[in-house]
């Protein structure tokens, strides 16, 4: 069975990016373009891994980060910041909040592949 990716990102683009690259390495995604969106769908469906866009419209992920990491259900559930906040202290801003890794926008397709697969290693 593949793993199930959420996706919060209110970024048409972004997502269409996102899709393509993960559904081609055989993940199944689910997306949100709200962090409220985002929170319930991650609370619903318990994905295996949580990509999380910063710049939300509603509130920022780090909130929803908190929120969802305050389910207990889905602490461990591992949460990846994809940011275009790539100033200094912004990935530790995102770690505070409970993010487990950071990458910046624009992203490598391979590294951010990369980092999911390591989330995903026995």
């Amino acid at each position: 069975m593949s793993k199930v990716i959420l996706v919060i990102e209110d970024q048409e683009d972004n997502r269409r990016i996102m899709r393509d690259l993960l559904t081609s390495a055989n993940y199944r995604i689910i997306e949100a373009v709200t962090c409220e969106e985002g929170v319930r769908s991650a609370e619903t469906n318990r994905p295996d891994l949580i990509l999380m866009d910063i710049q939300l419209p509603d509130f920022d992920g780090y909130e929803a980060t908190r929120r969802i990491k305050a389910i207990p259900a889905l602490s461990s559930t591992p949460i990846i910041a994809v940011t275009s906040y790539a100033l200094s202290g912004d990935d530790i801003k995102a770690f505070e909040a409970g993010c487990d890794a950071y990458v910046s926008k624009p992203f490598s397709p391979r590294a951010l592949l990369k980092k999911i697969q390591k989330f995903f290693q026995d």
